[in-house]
């Protein structure tokens, strides 16, 4: 493939339609780029290169030391745009854009920017728009999104009249980001800019970065988990640096967040789709097992397991909304067998099955005893104008999201890493504690005794996960009242 670089940003790529299938089970290593190096080394580039390294000395040191500067790809190669782009600059004599795109990355490296475009990455910003309503902009304030929310998710950068970006949207190198040249995601994201390294992104900190706090608590479950303690002790031994980066091969001291969710081993090739091994959806209100519907073009969407899944052939909605023709679909099964094939490189399959069944019963637990009775009694609450249709704007309303979306979600997420802290006392724990000495009694002054205790009754009393709570003696020391009651008299 020749790239024509008076069009550096008008590229043509050849898409390789691969079998599903076949990308699971042939052993790889990290693509190689094949471009022949007459593509780059643009000779104006040069003049770059001699004036950053007094205006900017730091970014040109992580370059020339990076794979790029080995390779004599230099700033123009990434940066030059056309005249017509809407977000090109004069800048020192050439037109560049400040934003090196996936799509511009795709150049040289195709795959991994075909995989990273049709991932669940890519889609942050719609799981912001659909996972979190009126979170961000009523009760925080639309101006905490820029250094907040869209710091992870990223922003739809805006582009002003003479080509400079909105600093509402600019800086930004959220994994979803929209880019001025249509595509999505930012490879800075983990790839941090100029160095670009491979170790810095096979490292459990790159992803660590975004993924903390209530709805993504990874950080403190990997940390907290045998693993997280294994990586820590064994950093030495990782081989962060190597071209290739195989489970078994080039490293076994430890596995890290790509590891499981992305990286190769023996009869697994490495993939930047994040979420194609992810049997179980762990961040709604109820958890359920999912479908992974592959597009024509490789664009991916997860459907839940409950929903029949779509035959090859059949048109259905993506993420975006516009309609795509199915190419395949990866069921819960599947997805679940490729992630335990990774476990299987350090553990047997007894020990592998077990633990996959250990995380499966949490999930299911938390889904039987507290999600969906939760999940119902609000349901029936703003169906009978009990609560208003405003988010976040009554006290229940606060307490029901911490329970699923706070305590709940790490409950999820630690048991499926291992980490029995946050499956239990961070977890677990809290979420009984708010159910029933918070959401309970909030659902009672919001519904009033009568119809509280009905749908209490029907939602929780009738099931025997809280047999021991209706049964309670009402001069309990602990609990003090059952289900149907209110107070000790």
């Amino acid at each position: 493939m020749t790239v024509n670089h008076s069009h550096s940003r008008q590229f043509l790529f050849i898409c390789l339609i691969i079998p599903l299938w076949s990308s699971f089970v042939a052993n790889s290593f990290a693509e190689k780029v094949t471009l022949d190096p007459s593509n780059w080394g643009l000779k104006e580039g040069e003049a770059c290169i001699s004036c950053h390294k007094k205006a900017s000395a730091g970014l040109t040191h992580a370059w020339k030391n990076s794979a790029h500067g080995e390779a004599g790809v230099n700033c123009l190669d990434c940066h030059l745009a056309e005249q017509d782009d809407n977000d090109a600059i004069e800048h020192e004599g050439s037109i560049i854009a400040t934003i090196v795109s996936p799509k511009d990355c795709g150049r040289c490296h195709t795959k991994e920017y075909q995989e990273t475009e049709a991932s669940v990455h890519s889609k942050a910003i719609a799981v912001i728009k659909d996972h979190l309503p009126g979170q961000s902009d009523d009760p925080s304030g639309k101006e905490m999104q820029s250094a907040g929310c869209a710091s992870c998710h990223g922003s739809v950068v805006e582009v002003r009249g003479d080509g400079t970006l909105s600093p509402e949207t600019w800086p930004n190198t959220g994994i979803g980001r929209v880019n001025p040249d249509g595509s999505r995601g930012s490879c800075s994201a983990c790839h941090t800019r100029h160095s670009f390294s491979k170790a810095q992104a096979r490292d459990p900190s790159a992803c660590t970065w975004c993924h903390t706090g209530p709805d993504s608590p990874d950080d403190k479950v990997y940390w907290s988990s045998k693993h997280g303690a294994m990586f820590n002790a064994n950093r030495d031994k990782m081989n962060l640096s190597s071209d290739t980066w195989v489970l078994g091969k080039d490293y076994s001291a430890a596995p890290t967040c790509v590891t499981c969710h992305m990286g190769a081993s023996p009869g697994i090739k490495p993939s930047h789709d994040v979420g194609m091994r992810n049997a179980w959806g762990l961040n709604g209100p109820v958890s359920e097992k999912q479908h992974l519907v592959i597009f024509e073009d490789n664009d991916r969407r997860n459907l839940p397991a409950s929903q029949t899944a779509p035959r090859r052939g059949t048109e259905i909605s993506k993420v975006t909304g516009e309609m795509g023709k199915v190419k395949a679909v990866a069921t819960p099964k599947r997805r679940r067998q490729i992630m335990s094939k990774v476990c299987l490189e350090c553990h047997n399959k007894n020990f592998v099955n077990d633990f996959m069944k250990q995380f499966d019963n949490l999930v299911e637990l938390y889904n039987e005893k507290y999600g969906k009775p939760a999940q119902a009694i609000m349901q029936t609450l703003y169906a009978e104008d009990l609560l208003t249709p405003a988010p976040f704007d009554e006290p229940l309303e606060s307490i029901y999201w911490r329970l699923w979306h706070d305590e709940a979600t790490k409950a999820r997420h630690g048991a499926a890493m291992m980490s029995p802290n946050l499956t239990w006392w961070e977890g677990m724990h809290r979420v009984a504690h708010n159910f029933y000495n918070e959401f309970l009694p909030a659902v009672r002054k919001v519904a009033g005794e009568d119809r509280a205790n009905s749908l209490i009754d029907e939602h929780v009393g009738s099931l025997e996960h809280h047999k021991w709570l209706k049964d309670a003696s009402i001069t309990n020391p602990i609990l003090g009242y059952g289900i149907g009651r209110t107070s000790h008299d």
